[in-house]
Formats: C-alpha cells, sequence, structure tokens
C-alpha cells in the first residue's frame, strides 16, 4: 500500500482507547446496578410498591445500558477496527457473526427506544417527576385551543365575589 492509504487505514486503530473508554463506564455501571440492588434489598420493609418499582425499573435501565455498551464495544471493534477471530468459540454472541455498520445501527436504535421507554414509565409512575410547571402549561394549552368551550362554561357558571364590595358610603 502505497503511505496515505496506509496511514488512513491505520487510524481505525485510534478507536480502541475509546472502547477501553467504554469497557470503563460499563465498569462504573456494574458498580451503580450493585449500589441499587444493595439498596432494594436493605431498604426493602421500608419501601412502598411505588418505590420497589422505581427501584426495580432503575435496574433494568442499567442492564439496558450496560447492554447497549457493550453493543457498541465488541460491535464497533468488531466493524471498525478488527476482526475478534470468536469463530468456533462457545461464548460467540449469536449476532457478532452478522453485525456490520447498518445491523449494529438498528441494534443501537432498538436499545435507545427500550432504554427511553423506561425512561419515560419511570417519569409517569414517579409522582414527584411530574412538575407543577408542565401542569400550567398544559392547562394553558387547553384552554388557547378551545376558548369558546370554556367562555361557554364561564358563563353558565359565573365566580361570585365572596365579600360584597365596599361603597363611598360604608
Amino acid at each position: 500500500m502505497r503511505p496515505l492509504p496506509s496511514i488512513i487505514f491505520m487510524s481505525r486503530w485510534l478507536q480502541v482507547p475509546l472502547y477501553l473508554g467504554l469497557i470503563v463506564a460499563q465498569v462504573v455501571y456494574c458498580v451503580l446496578f450493585l449500589k441499587e440492588v444493595w439498596h432494594l434489598v436493605s431498604h426493602t420493609t421500608t419501601l412502598d410498591e411505588t418505590s420497589i418499582m422505581l427501584a426495580v425499573l432503575s435496574l433494568i435501565d442499567v442492564v439496558m445500558i450496560s447492554n447497549l455498551l457493550i453493543m457498541v464495544i465488541v460491535g464497533g471493534y468488531e466493524t471498525f477496527v478488527s476482526r475478534m477471530n470468536l469463530e468456533g468459540h462457545p461464548d460467540e454472541p449469536e449476532w457478532l457473526d452478522h453485525v456490520n455498520a447498518g445491523v449494529l445501527k438498528v441494534k443501537l436504535a432498538m436499545a435507545l427506544i427500550s432504554i427511553s421507554s423506561i425512561h419515560l414509565l419511570k417519569t409517569f409512575i414517579n409522582p414527584d417527576a411530574v412538575s407543577a410547571l408542565v401542569m400550567a402549561c398544559i392547562d394553558r394549552l387547553t384552554t388557547h385551543t378551545h376558548p369558546e368551550h370554556y367562555q361557554e362554561l364561564a358563563a353558565r357558571h359565573p365566580v361570585r365575589d365572596v365579600a360584597p364590595e365596599r361603597t363611598a358610603s360604608d
């Protein structure tokens, strides 16, 4: 190979530190998972059902992100850096034998959708996550979407003053 194509081809090895950094992130997620499990087990008798459900969803979230990391690390290395030569290895992931950039992209998209779904579910279950500001915005949107409906209701049910107004003669 000529020098320039050779340098460009060898530049793929610059991704190795990135994959090693993702492995460190995987270790961090393992520590987070163990911390969440410990919290769940040690507080089992004091947690209510909603808190337990939120803790379990947090565990599922960590596992799904960890799976995403593995897909990126293994699939990305295999696709963009170098073959891992795992053919015949008993632990070779099933999806690795037909991985390419397109397959990896679809798998990552599906994992991200699943992770987002878990976060959305946690938001709906956790009552603290729904803020008064969001509720006010929704109220404002609905009153501006159909203002005639709210004007009609206001005309049928006028708000009366609690205390009569004072006049100058009082």
